[in-house]
């Protein structure tokens, strides 16, 4: 018998062949891979079970949720929907709002301009400092932007424009945003530190100052204040009320000073033996301080000849100092977690949208933002642009969709590069008396990748006990 071959039915039947294997291998593909997103499900799951059953959890809330960062398919969540309070994981929030809302190569300016007249190599007339919000203006973490480099780039300025002098004042205009520096929401206990400096339109040497201390030889001895950074600090005074703690208790002392205020308090505790212990306050008023720092080193040579006037509109400018671009802010933002920047930003967003620089407004725009993004406003309940008031709610959720969003832009390995790598894990952290947080991306060693948000609130004992557990969960996803 004789078998005829047809060579067209054959190229179909090997094409239909290897569309075949192509069916069955994208269906394996797709069962293993569900398989093993199950697999993690069910390990986020158990994890999340044992710390809620542990004793720092029997009063607080857990919130985790995890998604495909590439499918967006949900992976695991707990108490998604629930506003809870972030602390600074809420950075990204103001980060990815400032990237889109005011782009990766914002740069502030900050401008001297003069009234009168410039003539025979005298000015005659007024100094003016012009900010727009600044926070970098005199910090010490870019070469361009650090105190002596600033003072110095002014001061030659003046003797391009004044030779011979200045007959008049140095001044400035810090009024152009809100008078409140600090968000509503802010505890007096951190409104006097660092790490509690509000922000103006004229912000300097991060609104941060020093103080020196020595400490006595036994537990509950009085400390000493030995000076201050910077050396002159232009009427601050401090009632001190520190004391002496045992040795490995750590910084305890705290600044109780209010913004625009001369006077504040010392309190609290600082090791015994201690000879050159800092601790950092937050400028009450750092235009003042900025305005008188560089009146020092300015060429005036019959100052109050012309008044003091808050007159801007015929300022003539003739120097501009640009800041970092916006990515390089963020980058600090994110890294040392520092507040002063996300108020800053905040500001900024309000004022470039509204023409008004205050906190209220640019909340108002980054929740009007995110609401036509999908995100409801009350998933995005915010006060501040850093997370340092205790009253800020957010859930994990609305985090996760943020960190998403973010995934999509052009400006996204900036923010990528910007996010700290803690525990091998690209993330941003929080914490407040209660809180701990993380936010961020993870991808795993058989290439899947995760896009999380971790909240718990409440807890007890031990903060860094209680992060050390949360690193357990995150590290299933590893």
């Amino acid at each position: 018998m004789k078998f005829s071959t047809n060579i067209g039915d054959l190229k179909d039947f090997n094409a239909r062949l290897v569309d075949m294997k192509l069916i069955f291998c994208m269906v394996f593909i797709f069962l293993v891979n569900a398989g093993f997103g199950q697999n993690i499900s069910l390990k986020l799951e158990q994890a999340i079970q044992k710390l809620e059953l542990d004793s720092q959890m029997k009063h607080g809330i857990i919130s985790l949720y995890v998604v495909n960062s590439k499918t967006g398919v949900i992976i695991y969540r707990e108490n998604s929907e629930v506003g809870l309070a972030p602390a600074s994981c809420q950075k990204v929030v103001t980060s990815v709002s400032a990237f889109e809302l005011l782009g990766k190569d914002y740069k502030y300016s900050t401008k001297l301009a003069y009234s009168g007249k410039a003539e025979n190599g005298y000015l005659y007339g007024n100094i003016c400092i012009l900010g727009s919000g600044d926070p970098t203006l005199g910090s010490w973490r870019y070469p361009s932007t650090q105190e002596k480099v600033i003072l110095s780039s002014f001061k030659n300025a003046c003797k391009e424009l004044a030779p011979n002098g200045i007959k008049g004042y140095i001044s400035t205009n810090a009024t152009s945003w809100g008078e409140a520096s600090t968000p509503d929401g802010w505890i007096w206990q951190d409104i006097g530190n660092y790490y509690g400096a509000g922000a103006t339109v004229l912000n300097w040497r991060e609104n941060q100052y020093d103080i020196i201390l020595k400490s006595g030889k036994k537990v509950g001895d009085s400390v000493s204040i030995v000076g201050t950074n910077p050396g002159n600090l232009y009427g601050i005074t401090f009632i001190n009320k520190l004391t002496s703690a045992e040795v490995g208790s750590g910084d305890n002392g705290y600044i109780y000073l209010a913004p625009k205020s001369l006077h504040g308090y010392l309190m609290g505790t600082i090791p015994v033996n201690q000879d050159h212990f800092i601790i950092s306050g937050a400028l009450p008023d750092p235009a003042s301080l900025l305005k008188n720092t560089f009146q020092d080193r300015a060429i005036i040579t019959e100052p109050n000849i012309f008044p003091n006037s808050n007159d801007t509109i015929n300022l003539v400018i003739f120097y501009t100092h640009y800041s970092p671009p916006l990515d390089s802010i963020n980058y600090w933002f994110f890294k040392k977690s520092i507040n002063l920047y996300g108020e800053a930003l905040l500001k900024t967003i309000a004022f470039q949208k509204t023409s008004h620089g205050e906190t209220d407004s640019g909340v108002s725009v980054v929740r009007k933002f995110w609401n036509e993004r999908g995100i409801e406003p009350s998933a995005l309940k915010i006060i501040d642009g850093c997370g340092l008031s205790p009253g800020n709610r957010v859930t994990t959720s609305a985090l996760v969709a943020i960190m998403q969003y973010a995934r999509d832009k052009s400006w996204f390995s900036s923010f990528y590069y910007d996010l700290p790598e803690i525990n091998g894990i690209k993330m941003k952290d929080g914490y407040i008396n209660g809180v701990r947080s993380y936010t961020g991306y993870i991808k795993d060693h058989n290439g899947n990748e995760y896009t999380f948000s971790f909240i718990i609130n409440n807890f007890d004992g031990s903060p860094s006990t209680m992060r050390e557990k949360m690193w357990k969960v995150l590290d299933v996803m590893k």
